[in-house]
């Protein structure tokens, strides 16, 4: 497809990027392409599931499925944002992308794994008042507070997303530069980059630091006390239920943690690597089908939860045909 370009200065200004995304056979982007409609379709399902089941059973309306509700809405659009322009060009000859939708994609998804570092944060630390202080646990985590740090949460991602996109949208780039990836995503839009990139990857590498590294620090000094305070449980069995309420979501928190870490501490670096796209479908694939199962196998409540909301659905279902019979 040929880009139409305008011509600003003696630089080229640039309305398509090119999506290289995974240049296999026609039979190979075919079975691609049914393997990650499937695990999409999945992960909607997973997280709109956890979301009903949160919101019917009373037993769930507590601070901590009140965020790992928020964890399951983000998910499910942290996925929209990147799998259904993935699926279309594994079906089509054209992986072109506009330049604003380039943008549009990139606002969106760094404005959601920002959200998630820092949900990931509040989450953790929900686990240290739960545990180390059960007793003010109710008189702490108030519905207020919970939702002004919900609130603050999204609000982080929003403003950290929309300061890095200001930055990358102002470099120039020549022609219709091809992107090899499948996404629009910071590496590559810096790495082809027709001018020093050095103050946006400045600002990148900045932000990343603060919303990496200090969601980080809240995760580790929240679950070394926790482990702490769980060890020092003189029966066993108080010790392992403390401990299965948090080892979901330290699960789910070593899974994005490490997929992620090292792809947003230095992205243009790690653009130079072959394995840069890999890594790329364990963190916007793998981990988002993976969460809702991590949290159904190691809590007892949530499985209980999706069990009297899946067979409540089907009873009514079946119900409303037996009436209309």
């Amino acid at each position: 497809m040929i880009a139409k370009a305008l011509e600003v200065g003696n630089h080229t200004e640039t309305t398509y990027f090119i999506l290289l995304g995974f240049p296999t056979g026609p039979a190979f982007q075919l079975l691609l392409f049914s393997v990650f409609l499937a695990t999409y379709l999945i992960t909607l399902l997973e997280n709109l599931l956890i979301i009903l089941a949160i919101r019917s059973d009373g037993h769930l309306h507590k601070p901590m499925y009140y965020f790992l509700g928020h964890l399951s809405f983000l998910e499910m659009w942290y996925v929209t944002v990147i799998s259904p322009k993935m699926l279309v060009d594994f079906l089509s000859h054209d992986k072109s992308i506009s330049f604003n939708g380039c943008m549009t994609q990139l606002y969106f998804f760094v404005t959601f794994v920002c959200t998630e570092y820092i949900l990931l944060a509040l989450m953790a630390f929900d686990r240290y008042v739960a545990i180390c202080n059960p007793l003010r646990y109710p008189a702490i985590m108030t519905n207020q507070l919970c939702g002004t740090l919900a609130g603050g949460c999204w609000s982080c991602g929003l403003m950290t997303a929309m300061i890095k996109m200001v930055f990358i949208a102002r470099l120039h780039y020549c022609g219709t530069p091809p992107i090899n990836h499948y996404f629009c995503d910071i590496s590559p839009l810096l790495n082809v980059s027709c001018e020093d990139s050095s103050q946006a990857e400045l600002v990148d590498f900045f932000l990343a630091l603060m919303v990496i590294a200090v969601p980080l620090c809240v995760v580790v000094a929240s679950y070394a006390t926790l482990l702490t305070t769980i060890l020092k449980i003189p029966s066993a069995q108080g010790r392992q239920k403390a401990f299965s309420t948090s080892a979901s979501h330290l699960t789910v928190v070593i899974l994005f943690y490490s997929t992620t870490l090292f792809t947003y501490a230095r992205p243009k670096l790690m653009y130079a690597y072959n394995s840069n796209k890999v890594v790329s479908v364990l963190y916007t694939v793998i981990v988002p089908l993976l969460n809702p199962i991590i949290y159904c196998l190691r809590n007892q409540e949530v499985k209980e939860a999706l069990k009297k909301t899946i067979f409540c659905n089907r009873s009514g279902l079946q119900g409303d045909e037996n009436f209309s019979g």
